[in-house]
């Protein structure tokens, strides 16, 4: 029997590792980026064509490289970052692997044209799937010119599954934001088919924050900052009114590293329970300085999980100093209550102050529950308010009603006093609030339960995506226009999110520079602040671009979720009977758009067994 096992040329091996590192255009800048800030880059410029499908380059400033580190550079594991396996635990730069730019080379056309201070003359090196194809010395300036082209040319796959080129700039300006939120002393641009999307100059931490995400989140900032012996603690947490439901800031970066961590999130969110309602988010940019050998990047190929040896010390770190931010930015003047050893403060005189008093007058004959026949209701009485013997007489809202109808006008439909609703169980039809949560009512297989916010939201969702040219929304114009500013990665969902916002009833205006005035906001939205209805959207949007749905549900159900009725609204027995009616006309009663149960029976043979004698 022959053997059957055998290396794998290194083309293909190639293209394997490629699909751990390079999963998306937003990959190739990263790790380009990465390699110009640990080269020294003091400017780095990026520019994209179809969103990276048909070239990324990324030119910086930096070292350069020598005709044979150039060439090297193209071989897997090959680096000059680290030496030995100990480097591992004490790594200062953001690559180490040797892996991105064979991973590059594999599934691409790549040009780099380089060159050391030191040198006169650079060089110019061309590759195509992992193949040298190039190579010449050429006149450039000093620093790393790299241009890549035609990504996954050679894996068809690959690039079939690529999402629409919104998505993927947005993934871009993502994965750019977490490297130019780490070095504000670093100069960065970055370029889409030929429009400058960033211009970022150099400065400290709270700019470059500014000129990224606006001015107004830079102005809801607090600083934190704490050192100990475990790590050093620095950056910004957002005010509690910064909070949102949706799409906050939150940024950890651990030693120049953006990370995820779910624990130390939880750790921020502890220090404002309380102070922001629950589900809400407030932003963050937190970095963390940290012993390298008291961390493990190396768990992952995107290097965005990192293990921590004092996990929990830092976390109670970390909700010290966030509270102790909060309680600076909080801190009020204590109230003293020892008044002894305190001069004494006369009482008031008007004649001594001289302060002009109103005049009163007193009529001890006044009674305010006299009837407007002259009669009066016994005040002595214990019974509750609202009693028969607290309630005006027949006779009296007959009078009341009639010199409404002589006057011309309506009565009024809402009396004071009203009299008693017969009991639920003679209405026609009867539903019953539960706990302000569930609408119950009686059907001929048992008792029906309906969740009252997913059939609220099921009912606008339906109307939302039944609009259309012929179905124009009715737009109600705000007194004063709202301004909002999104982040790059935002606006390019906001962009994309133009039109559906417009056929739903949305006034926008786009100011430039990813800031928007929305004048008006569709009928039927009244109590919702604008602001948040349309940032809310584009966080809904641009969290389900990613999993190809369309902007219309998107739009659609983002704004219903916003809209419905809230848990904890009581309803009248009206506006129950409007929600089953309005509920059973729906495309589908049993479950909201994105999956839930929205009504539940508990059959009447279940009932019965419930009250049968034990």
């Amino acid at each position: 029997m022959s053997d059957i096992i055998q290396l794998l040329p290194d083309s293909v091996a190639n293209q394997i590792a490629a699909g751990e590192v390079i999963q998306r255009p937003a990959s190739v800048v990263k790790e380009l980026v990465e390699n110009a800030i640990d080269a020294g880059a003091g400017s780095v410029r990026v520019v994209v064509v179809d969103a990276g499908r048909t070239t990324i380059q990324v030119i910086d400033d930096g070292c350069g490289m020598s005709e044979t580190d150039a060439r090297l550079a193209f071989e897997r594991h090959a680096t000059s970052k680290i030496r030995h396996a100990d480097d591992l635990f004490a790594l200062t730069t953001m690559g180490f692997r040797g892996e991105a730019l064979p991973s590059i080379a594999a599934v691409a056309q790549v040009e780099l044209t380089t060159r050391m201070a030191s040198d006169d003359i650079g060089t110019r090196l061309t590759l195509q799937g992992s193949k040298v194809t190039g190579q010449e010395p050429v006149a450039c300036p000093v620093g790393s010119n790299f241009k890549v082209e035609n990504l996954f040319f050679n894996v068809p796959a690959r690039r079939k599954f690529l999402k629409s080129n919104a998505t993927e700039l947005n993934n871009i300006l993502q994965a750019f934001e977490r490297i130019v939120l780490v070095y504000p002393g670093v100069a960065f641009s970055l370029f889409s088919n030929g429009q400058e999307l960033m211009n970022l100059r150099q400065g400290n931490l709270r700019q470059r924050i500014n000129d990224v995400f606006g001015r107004k989140l830079g102005q809801e900032l607090l600083p934190v900052g704490v050192d100990t012996a475990f790590c050093r603690i620095s950056g910004f947490v957002g005010k509690p009114e910064a909070a949102r439901k949706k799409g906050a800031a939150t940024y950890f970066f651990v030693n120049g590293r953006f990370m995820r961590h779910p624990y130390f999130h939880k750790a921020v969110a502890n220090a404002f329970e309380r102070l922001v309602a629950e589900g809400m988010q407030v932003p963050y940019f937190i970095y963390f300085d940290v012993s390298p050998a008291d961390i493990d990047v190396n768990i992952h190929p995107t290097k965005t999980e990192i293990k921590f040896e004092n996990e929990q010390a830092i976390w109670q770190i970390l909700t010290a100093a966030v509270k102790d931010a909060i309680g600076r930015f909080c801190e009020i003047p204590s109230i003293d209550f020892d008044t002894e050893g305190r001069p004494d403060i006369p009482p008031f005189d008007p004649q001594r102050d001289n302060v002009a008093m109103p005049r009163v007058t007193y009529n001890p004959g006044y009674n305010p529950f006299a009837g407007s026949a002259g009669g009066t209701v016994d005040s002595g009485d214990s019974k509750p308010y609202g009693s028969d013997s607290r309630r005006k007489s027949s006779s009296d809202w007959q009078t009341l009603y009639d010199a409404a109808l002589a006057r011309g006008g309506e009565p009024d439909p809402q009396p004071l006093f009203p009299e008693e609703e017969p009991p639920l169980a003679d209405k026609s039809p009867a539903h019953y609030q539960y706990k302000g949560r569930y609408i119950m009512t009686a059907v001929k297989s048992g008792l029906m339960i309906i969740d009252q916010h997913r059939a609220d939201l099921r009912i606008r969702y339906d109307r939302y995506m039944a609009r259309d040219a012929h179905n124009a929304p009715h737009t109600q114009r705000v007194l004063f226009p709202e301004m909002i500013e999104f982040s790059p990665s935002e606006n390019v969902v906001m962009q994309q999110s133009l039109p559906q916002l417009a056929a739903m009833g949305f006034e926008v205006s786009d100011l430039g520079g990813g800031s928007y005035a929305v004048s008006g906001v569709p009928a039927g939205l009244d109590g919702l602040d604008p602001v948040a209805l349309v940032r809310n959207i584009v966080a809904d949007a641009a969290a389900a671009v990613q999993s190809s749905a369309s902007l219309q549900e998107t739009v659609a159900l983002s704004m219903a979720r916003q809209a419905a009725i809230p848990y904890g609204q009581v309803l009248t027995n009206d506006e129950m009977e409007r929600v089953v009616n309005e509920l059973f006309v729906c495309s589908n009663v049993n479950y909201t758009p994105d999956g839930h149960t929205i009504i539940a029976i508990l059959p009447q043979h279940d009932i019965d067994q419930l009250m049968k004698d034990q």
